[in-house]
């Protein structure tokens, strides 16, 4: 892969790209900064799983169309996501960030002020579109800030956010609602998003733009094979996880015939497992990209058939539920890094392409997951992700090595 050297504007030095930074305390605060970010706008989006009841009830509809401010939130994004890198031209990219963070605090207060359904959907439209550009900027502010050899530990660290805020945000949701309202609960990621905002303005340096993107550059980006192979394990790996992830509970309930009380421990050990996978994940990819996708893809694959063939068995359930979440965990990770190993010279339009290739996933494994659990019922999923994944594994083997 060649190495590639990105030049900065208004005469500041270049920064090599390849090279590992030294990190620093000054490069620990601007990556905390992005993974506060990735945590209060992650939080924020997950919110709404705790709220419905109370929402619906205040705002005079059904919980069925309440349910609908997190399509709002997704459906927003994706058209963001490749728009995004193209609209905000050649702002410096530390400007973007934070505004990006007010934004996303303007979009949360509106929500929590909304006197009925059509301005919350406008505020979680805001939302949406300060989570994509975020995402689409991500991998290539990490690597401009800890070189392209550590953008894997990097990203780690960013997407802990991510695995925190799904973690907390249901169940602290739920808590605040009960305790001072449903409103208080959407002001409280106002809050969040604050918090990220100030630690970015405080820790990040200057970020100018390396490049003025346009939409045909993003497109042109998609004839390397590379940026195919890359979208294409995001697609084929994450529509086979939330195909089936958003099923294990009834696969749990059905097939283990686990109580409430056991459900919640397991979910807490795939949360916990995906922590972990974070980290792992970052490390991994930072020394052999190729070896962290397979890694990745064959784990999910695993966790998912054992819980297909023997997820009667309680402690077989717990372990490989727990080992899914460990996949998941690396996934966030290992394929961004993935993706952007293909166009080092154009890391923010390969971030554009990522989003969007995991928001088509998401989208994707929703609908078809929901059609197999009715016809085949709850272990019909699972094994769509065993198949998937085992078919990301067979992509990653056949992808151009380093």
């Amino acid at each position: 892969m060649t190495d590639t050297t990105l030049q900065l504007e208004d005469g500041a030095p270049e920064l090599d790209a390849a090279a590992p930074a030294a990190w620093n305390a000054t490069t620990w605060l601007a990556v905390i900064s992005l993974a506060a970010t990735s945590f209060a706008l992650v939080s924020a989006e997950f919110l709404p799983a705790g709220l419905l009841t109370p929402m619906a009830r205040d705002l005079g509809i059904s919980e069925g169309t309440a349910g609908q401010v997190v399509t709002a939130t997704a459906s927003v994004g994706a058209v963001t996501a490749m728009l995004s890198n193209v609209l905000i031209g050649r702002l410096n990219r530390k400007t973007v960030l934070v505004g990006l963070s007010a934004l996303a605090v303007g979009s949360n207060i509106l929500a929590a002020l909304a006197p009925n359904f059509g301005l919350l959907l406008v505020g979680r439209a805001g939302l949406g579109i300060a989570i994509s550009a975020f995402w689409a900027l991500s991998v290539a502010v990490v690597a401009r800030l800890v070189g392209a050899n550590a953008t894997g530990r990097g990203m780690g660290i960013v997407t802990l956010g991510v695995s925190l805020a799904t973690i907390a945000a249901p169940s602290m949701g739920a808590l605040i609602s009960d305790w001072l309202g449903w409103r208080s609960a959407m002001a409280m990621t106002a809050g969040l998003a604050v918090v990220a905002g100030l630690l970015q303005l405080l820790s990040l340096p200057t970020l100018p733009a390396t490049a003025s993107n346009s939409l045909g550059d993003v497109f042109r980006l998609t004839r390397r094979r590379g940026i195919q192979l890359g979208m294409l394990a995001i697609l084929l790996l994450m529509t086979g996880h939330f195909a089936g992830s958003v099923y294990v509970r009834p696969f749990l309930e059905q097939v283990t015939l686990l109580a409430t009380g056991p459900i919640a421990l397991a979910l807490l050990g795939f949360g916990i497992a995906a922590v972990v996978g974070n980290v792992a994940g970052g490390r991994m990819a930072d020394a052999n990209i190729q070896v962290a996708l397979v890694v990745t893809a064959a784990l999910m694959a695993l966790a998912a058939l054992a819980l297909v063939l023997w997820g009667v068995h309680i402690g077989v359930a717990f372990g490989f539920v727990t080992l899914w979440g460990l996949a998941f965990g690396m996934g966030p990770v290992v394929l961004p890094t993935n993706l952007a190993r293909a166009a080092p010279d154009a890391l923010e339009a390969a971030g554009s392409l990522m989003v969007v290739s995991f928001q088509v996933a998401i989208t994707t494994g929703a609908v078809v997951g929901g059609y197999i659990v009715d016809t085949y019922g709850a272990t019909g999923p699972l094994t769509l992700t065993a198949v998937l994944a085992v078919a990301t594994v067979v992509l990653a083997l056949l992808q151009p090595r380093d």
